[in-house]
């Protein structure tokens, strides 16, 4: 056995585990599970079903990771787990597998922080420079864009789509999808602004902000239709505009108002 893993540690043979990959005490893993490079995993963790876990991870103790999705429908069909590099996930998280019903996988991309008692049901989709802090939950099939951030205690519908560079307040229920760029709050999360702080810290120019700033109002302020604020929001040929009129678009559950 690897000097890198602890004697009490349980390997099932199968298991794809770079040598450079640390395995703390009485940690479990699957034979089905594979983990490249430098990947840290603690002790009495538990890492099961048909899951990748990439480069340079820090997966602290205490966690379930790739165990079956909590979904009645589950009928022990092979579904998977990836997650991707430089994910740093604090205790006690619970991240399952996908289910038949979508596509099959539940996806974790990289360098996202995810904190304690963090749970990432089924077919969920969070993409990269995520933080999730502690407690905040994602129901199955959520998708969670690029550098958004769910505050504590924060609870994720199924299906709900997040938009990337969001933030949410400490508690905040979802039940609609969260457009691109918004900050929300609430009981029955409602838009509270734009993340500007966020914005400005990823370099986004003055003339990008100001042309964020008009569509807020528009959506928001002008008590327009959301089809109506769409048509006015086609007008323009900024980018982030043209982002966040096409998630707009795409919404199936209607978007937080």
């Amino acid at each position: 056995m690897s000097k890198n893993i602890h004697p009490t540690a349980i390997i099932e043979n199968g298991a794809d585990l770079h040598p450079s990959v640390k395995i703390g005490p009485y940690t479990i893993i699957n034979k089905n599970v594979s983990i490249d490079e430098n990947t840290i995993i603690g002790s009495h963790v538990v890492i099961d079903g048909v899951t990748s876990i990439g480069k340079n991870n820090n997966i602290f103790s205490h966690n379930s990771i790739g165990q079956a999705p909590q979904d009645k429908k589950y009928n022990n069909e092979e579904t998977k787990l990836k997650i991707g590099d430089s994910n740093t996930i604090r205790e006690f998280c619970t991240i399952n597998t996908g289910t038949v019903q979508d596509t099959g996988i539940t996806r974790v991309g990289s360098n996202n922080w995810i904190m304690a008692y963090v749970h990432i049901a089924h077919d969920c989709v969070v993409s990269d420079n995520v933080i999730m802090a502690n407690n905040s939950s994602l129901a199955g099939h959520v998708e969670v864009g690029d550098f958004s951030i769910l505050g504590g205690f924060t609870l994720v519908h199924q299906f709900c789509k997040i938009g990337s560079h969001i933030m949410s307040a400490v508690g905040t229920k979802v039940f609609k999808d969260i457009p691109d760029f918004l900050m929300v709050h609430g009981e029955k999360a409602s838009p509270s602004g734009l993340n500007i702080e966020g914005l400005k810290r990823r370099d986004f120019s003055l003339d990008d902000l100001n042309e964020l700033k008009k569509a807020y109002k528009i959506i928001y302020r002008e008590n327009n239709t959301v089809d109506e604020a769409l048509k006015v929001l086609a007008r323009s040929n900024n980018k982030y505009i043209i982002k966040l009129s096409k998630f707009i678009k795409s919404s199936q559950r209607g978007i937080v108002r």
